[in-house]
């Protein structure tokens, strides 16, 4: 890893959503923290220089929504390589998801994560602990343990509870403690599909989820909200009837967030083309209507962040029929080019598109954030030394051989995205270098 204490990032746009900042300016870093945003000292002498003509200079970006297969694939150094894959996206801070194997329920799997990951110097590590012991929604884990540990909130990931007294004093005693509780919004019975429902899953034959399988789920958790005081995070909301309730739980004053996935942003259920597992995913994708009202939910600040929704699957997982195969694409290096996609798409402000993977997401994680609260997804003097450089004029056709990750899977296969990710830079370090 590259020791440099003081470095200088020349001659790009530096773009500072959280304060609005949009500038051609130099940025200089030291000690891993940035030093000067323009009016670079005379005198300042870096250790290296990092040339920026024609790049945006952005804060490093902020996934909410992480699979690092880690605990229980380190025999195929997982870790090391879903790290690397942050990198080369320009992901410098990531939430991790609990459902790995085993599940993080306890104190010790979750500090020799952060551990494993503080090692590798890339990515800041943020780990969900799991709500209930195993994700089963029988008992609740000790919370208040896995908090001193390190870990941000808490999730079931994919598994829902099903016994809402559970789910009931799970909100109550985090909303006693202050504890964030991330849940994504789908009834267990109804959400047994593979597919979403409609007239091209009946076509093809495939078991359908309901848009009310993640709306009844809704309802469930704001009256359980409006019960105890609690704060969640809905994780993924995939339809334009989600948009709606959310856009008036929060009018409602609710202590409510919520982020969408690239793949229901971009996508709809008509990608799944002629049975393409690359497309089995969770939650599945919807029609144009609901990826018409995510885009403008994203775009008007009811949905909160944009999320990569990083799952990497097996080979052999995925060579399965539609049905059967594992649920899940790889996302962690198309993140900032498909949020970059959606304001070229869109016309959404850049500075919006920016945000939502930036700042908006170090918002929702919070105070969960301890000292980095504040600091985390911009740039300003002071701040983290966290920094992408990305080339907007640059291109590249997504292909499974040139992906970083393990996981070679992703919808997106053969598009070809605006804008590459040239430099990566984590606590005043380069942490990824384009070749």
């Amino acid at each position: 890893m590259n020791k440099q204490t003081r470095v200088l990032i020349q001659g790009g746009r530096v773009i500072d959503p959280a304060s609005s900042y949009d500038k051609k300016a130099d940025l200089a870093l030291v000690n891993g923290s940035v030093a000067a945003i323009g009016n670079i000292a005379s005198d300042f002498q870096p250790d290296q220089v990092v040339q920026a003509d024609g790049c945006l200079v952005l804060p490093g970006l902020v996934d909410l929504a992480v699979r690092l297969r880690e605990p229980g694939n380190e025999h195929a150094r997982m870790l090391e390589s879903e790290m690397a894959a942050a990198m080369a996206g320009g992901v410098t801070s990531l939430v991790c998801q609990p459902d790995t194997d085993p599940v993080l329920d306890e104190p010790g799997l979750v500090e020799m994560l952060r551990f494993r990951a503080e090692k590798l110097a890339q990515a800041r590590v943020y780990p969900l602990g799991a709500l209930t012991r195993g994700l089963k929604g029988d008992n609740l884990t000790e919370m208040a343990m896995l908090t001193d540990v390190g870990c941000v909130a808490f999730s079931q990931a994919e598994s829902a509870i099903t016994n809402t007294q559970v789910l009931q004093r799970a909100l109550q005693y985090a909303s006693t403690f202050g504890f964030a509780v991330w849940l994504r919004p789908q009834d267990h019975d109804l959400g047994q599909g593979v597919a979403a429902s409609g007239p091209l899953a009946t076509r093809m034959g495939l078991s359908g989820v309901p848009v009310m399988a993640e709306t009844i789920a809704m309802h469930t958790i704001f009256e359980l909200m409006r019960a105890t005081g609690a704060r969640v995070h809905l994780c993924r909301i995939s339809s334009a009837a989600g948009v709606a309730l959310v856009r008036q739980a929060k009018a409602d004053g609710l202590a409510v967030s919520c982020d969408v996935s690239i793949n229901s942003l971009h996508l709809t259920d008509v990608d799944m083309g002629y049975f393409d597992s690359r497309a089995r995913l969770n939650p599945p994708l919807r029609q144009q209507r609901d990826r018409d009202a995510l885009r403008a939910g994203l775009a008007d600040g009811t949905i909160d962040a944009l999320v990569s929704d990083h799952t990497p699957v097996a080979e052999d997982a995925k060579a399965l029929p539609f049905a059967e195969s594992e649920p899940g694409a790889t996302g962690l290096e198309l993140l900032l080019n498909l949020a970059y996609k959606w304001h070229l798409d869109s016309g959404v402000d850049l500075a919006r598109a920016i945000s939502v993977v930036t700042d908006a997401p170090a918002r929702v994680l919070g105070s969960a954030m301890g000292a980095r609260q504040g600091k985390t997804g911009r740039l300003q003097v002071g701040g983290l030394g966290d920094v992408c450089v990305f080339d907007p004029q640059a291109a590249w056709t997504v292909q499974s051989s040139t992906l970083v990750s393990q996981g070679k899977h992703t919808p997106f296969s053969g598009y070809e995205l605006p804008g590459r990710v040239r430099t990566t830079l984590v606590g005043g370090r380069v942490a990824y270098q384009a070749a």
